[in-house]
Order: structure tokens, then C-alpha cells, then sequence
């Protein structure tokens, strides 16, 4: 799961928000609709209002190429003379062409709407962010004073006309922009959350972080504030940590500030924190919330506190009866004391929840494999491949079984490279391409992927440089790891069970355990990892 997803859907159980599971065009009720548009179509293929109607459904589902076919038939086969229909279409044609980035496309459908209904404010507005993204900033201005025209308490137009303020390095009169438009709703939490996007443009973040929290404080239930606040850290991690500890000083009662930032804080790997955090809220019992201790042994297991980690996630498991993957999380941990048989009895009873829980499934088979039963951990790593095909990890273990210790090196190499080909972008180490390409023995191209990611990012919490180290230690280049280890320890890395236990898959440090640099390296860094 990716770090965002993680912190968000963690903070939403602590601040019992359910979410629940759409399931989009599979659900009965979508189906049954989706059917009766299909025998309307049969029985009248020129059927526009139909086709209206269905792209309608397909664009709530995301399914974009679909809605677009069916929105270009309904165009074809709408009669001149039905002008509000064709309205209609233009303008869901346009978000359509918008979701696809295709702005160019979406300007000229909006300004076809616009012929239409001049009065449009929504079209109006609309267009102004399509002209926008296509960098037509005095385009884009003019249409946001139109609606400040026709609206003068448009919050939207003020926050265009910031926006292009800013593309226009003139941030005195991007600040009042967004400050008026804050003015005029200042108890509704949104508008923070709009005016910190505005500030990120700017540059200006620890003003930004000030305006989540606000939303938050505003309302608590506000998941863009908190999508927001989580992204911001990915990019400036200490100006959201800064922002949270100041509003802990401000209300050091509020027990979602101390979460957010111990949740945050053991995403980026800065684990003693965030378990000073976690106790800070059960201490002073500012929530009662069983995942704490499920995030409690979560940082106590990354940091090799197995005996603390196994006592939190016990409590954990005890506590709800939702506990699957608290039971995957006790598997890793006796996993990792070399109890690979209770590690297999747990990732059962986590099955037993979720008989298609992927990572129930990866830690049964990883067992296995401590059990040296290799032909039934490979059927499940395929397993976890047929049930999520896109996640490049699956084929890496696979293939790691196979060829260390099946001795099917062309069966591995097929998986490795079925791993590299799901790298579309090549620019995220969570892909593992360098890792699949140098197990292929293309060592070159291995070490371009890592380098190409280490040149464009600013590593704040040390997880690329550990996986640079990982692929160099695998490469045999012990001294260009050992650089990058270091690295990576400065910034923080401080998953001390992937530094010194992590053996799974040739995704590790083990080549450089036995060297005394590595020893070196840790204790010369052992603060980040002791309490």
C-alpha cells in the first residue's frame, strides 16, 4: 500500500469515519442499469439520450474511454435543435477529456457549451481552469473576473485569480486574493484546505500545514485536509511536522494531532516518535482505539523490538474481532524470531478472515519458505500474483524461490521480467525494476533505473538511498552501498529489522552483514534507532 493511502485510512479509523467499499460498475444495482441501457441501444442504435445516460455512468466509475465512445454517439446523433441536450454533452465531454488531460480537447467542447448557454457560471468557471492548466494565464484571469461579474462573492474566481497571481510572481496579491475569499466563509473548513493549496504554489509551507490543521480543527472529518496534510509531508516533511507540533502546543489535548503526526512520522520511517506519540494518547487516554497498538507494534517490530512488538500486537488482536491484519503483522514478528511455525499458524487465522488477503498470503508463503517447503510457497506467491497482477513484488518473490532454491532460473527470469515490464513511469523504487533487471544480469541498465531516481528527488527520509543501497549490495559493489547507506542513515532510515533481518527476495542489505563497515555504520547511527 502506498504511504499516502496508509496514513489516510489510518487516521479515518481513529476518527470513525467509515468509507465504505464502492463497488462501481459490479455492484447489482449498476449492472441491472447497465443492461437496460444496452437493450435500449439494441433495439435503437441512435438512441443519443441513452448514450447520454450511460457515459454519465461509466464517468462516476472512471471508466473514462468508455464514456467517451458512448458521449461521442450521443453527439452524433443529437439533433441541432435540442440545444440544452447538446449543452449537456459538450460539458460531460469536456470533464471527460479533462480526467484524460487532454485540456486542448476540453477548451474547445467548453467553449461549444459556453455557444450554448453564455450564462453558464459553471461552464464559465470550468473553462477558466482548463485555460489555466494549458497555460493561458491572461485567458484564464479574464474568465475568472467574468465571474467575479456575475458573482462578486465568488470564492472560486478569488482563487483562480490567486493562482494566476502566483503563475505571475506577484504572491502580495495572491495573498489577498485567498485571504478574501477565506473572510468570506471563514468557519468552513474547505476553504483552508483551498487557500493551503494556494501557499504550497507559493512556496510558502509552513503556511500551508497551518491551514490543514485549520480544516482539521474546523472539521475533523475533512479527508481532503487530511489527503492534503499527508501529501505535504511526502514533499516537506518537517514543515508538516513543525505545523503539528505547534498546534500540539496550542491544544495538547487534542488527541487526532498527536495521531496524525505519530502516523506520519512512523511512515517516513522516524519510528521512536511516533511510538512517543502513540503512548502520549493512551496515557492520557485521549483515545481509546485498538490500532494504536497495532501502529505500537507496527514501529517496535520495524525498529527490532520484537518482544515489545509482540505484546502490543496481542493486545491488539484482543481487542476487536476485525483483526486480520493484526494477525498478518504477529506473523511477521514471529517470522522474525525464527518461529516460522507459529508465523504459519497466524497468517492462517488472518486467512481465515480473508481467504484472498494478499498479504496474509505473501507471509504464509514466506513461512514456508523458513520451512524450506518451496513448492507450496511458490503456488502461493502465484497466487497473490493472480489475485493482484500489477504489483511487481509478487513476481520478485516468485522469482527469488525459483531460481534460489527450486533451481528454475528461466521459469525466475520470466517473472523477473514480467516485474520490470509493470515500470511504466521508471521513476519510483516501489517498482523494483533495478532489482528484476540486475536478477536478469542487466546490471547497466539496473544501476541507470537507481541513479535516474536518486538525481531527481530530495530523499527526505532515506528510503530510496536504503533500496540504493540494496541494489549496489547485490550488484557487488560493496563500497558504492556502504556510500549510500550512510546516506540513507542520515536521513533517517531507521527500519533497523530491514537492515539487519531482512533476507526476503534479494530486496536486502545481507551481501554487506558481514563486512565491518556495516556494523560500523549502525552503532555510528544509533540514535535514531534506540529509545
Amino acid at each position: 500500500m502506498k504511504a499516502t493511502k496508509y496514513i489516510l485510512s489510518a487516521v479515518l479509523a481513529c476518527s470513525s469515519v467509515v468509507i465504505y467499499a464502492q463497488k462501481g460498475l459490479d455492484a447489482p444495482m449498476t449492472k441491472a442499469v447497465m443492461n437496460v441501457y444496452q437493450k435500449l441501444l439494441d433495439e435503437d442504435p441512435k438512441d443519443y439520450e441513452t448514450y447520454f445516460h450511460r457515459a454519465n455512468e461509466y464517468y462516476k466509475y472512471n471508466e473514462y474511454l468508455k464514456a467517451l465512445d458512448d458521449i461521442n454517439n450521443a453527439l452524433k446523433y443529437t439533433p441541432g435543435n435540442e440545444t440544452d441536450m447538446r449543452f449537456q454533452e459538450y460539458s460531460l465531454r469536456a470533464n471527460i477529456y479533462e480526467m484524460l488531460k487532454k485540456y486542448d480537447d476540453a477548451l474547445a467542447d467548453l467553449n461549444s457549451a459556453a455557444a450554448l448557454n453564455p450564462a453558464s457560471y459553471v461552464t464559465l468557471y470550468q473553462r477558466a481552469n482548463v485555460k489555466y492548466n494549458l497555460g493561458r494565464y491572461s485567458e484564464a484571469k479574464s474568465d475568472y473576473q467574468r465571474m467575479q461579474r456575475i458573482n462578486n462573492r465568488s470564492q472560486e474566481a478569488l482563487i483562480g485569480l490567486a493562482r494566476v497571481a502566483v503563475k505571475e510572481n506577484n504572491l502580495g496579491l495572491a495573498n489577498e486574493y485567498i485571504d478574501q475569499a477565506v473572510a468570506m466563509t471563514p468557519s468552513q473548513s474547505d476553504i483552508y484546505v483551498r487557500r493551503a493549496s494556494v501557499r504550497t504554489m507559493m512556496g510558502n509551507y509552513n503556511g500551508a500545514v497551518d491551514d490543514l490543521i485549520l480544516a482539521i480543527s474546523t472539521d475533523k472529518n475533512n479527508t481532503k485536509a487530511l489527503q492534503e496534510i499527508v501529501d505535504l509531508s511526502n514533499t516537506n516533511y518537517s514543515a508538516v511536522m513543525t505545523g503539528l507540533s505547534n498546534a500540539i502546543r496550542q491544544a495538547p489535548k487534542v488527541g487526532m494531532f498527536y495521531y496524525l503526526r505519530a502516523v506520519i512520522a512512523s511512515t517516513h520511517h522516524n519510528y521512536l516518535a511516533a511510538i512517543s506519540d502513540f503512548n502520549k494518547i493512551i496515557n492520557e487516554n485521549l483515545y481509546n482505539y485498538h490500532g494504536l497498538y497495532g501502529s505500537l507494534a507496527e514501529c517496535h517490530y520495524a525498529l527490532g523490538n520484537y518482544t515489545e512488538a509482540l505484546n502490543d500486537i496481542n493486545y491488539a488482536i484482543g481487542a476487536t474481532t476485525n483483526n486480520r491484519d493484526y494477525y498478518v503483522l504477529k506473523a511477521k514478528i514471529k517470522r522474525a524470531t525464527g518461529n516460522y511455525e507459529d508465523a504459519l499458524d497466524c497468517a492462517d487465522k488472518a486467512l481465515k478472515k480473508d481467504i484472498n488477503h494478499n498479504p496474509a498470503i505473501i507471509e504464509k508463503a514466506l513461512a514456508l519458505c523458513d520451512a524450506k517447503n518451496y513448492d507450496d510457497a511458490s503456488a502461493l506467491f502465484g497466487e497473490a500474483i493472480l489475485n493482484d497482477a500489477e504489483n511487481s513484488y509478487y513476481y520478485m518473490l516468485r522469482a527469488w524461490v525459483l531460481k534460489d532454491f527450486m533451481n528454475q532460473g528461466n521459469n525466475a527470469n520470466s517473472f523477473y521480467e514480467r516485474a520490470a515490464e509493470l515500470d511504466v513511469f521508471n521513476n519510483n523504487v516501489r517498482t523494483l525494476k533495478g532489482f528484476s533487471l540486475l536478477h536478469q544480469g542487466k546490471k547497466d541498465k539496473a544501476i541507470k533505473w537507481i541513479e535516474d531516481i536518486l538525481a531527481g528527488l530530495r530523499d527526505s527520509d532515506g528510503l530510496e538511498h536504503y533500496y540504493a543501497t540494496c541494489l549496489y549490495a547485490w550488484s557487488g559493489d560493496y563500497d558504492k552501498a556502504f556510500e549510500y547507506m550512510k546516506i540513507a542513515l542520515q536521513n533517517g532510515y531507521a527500519n533497523y529489522h530491514q537492515w539487519k533481518n531482512d533476507n526476503d527476495a534479494r530486496i536486502n542489505v545481507a551481501p554487506l552483514r558481514k563486512d565491518p563497515r556495516f556494523e560500523t555504520l549502525l552503532n555510528q547511527f544509533s540514535i535514531i534507532f534506540q529509545q
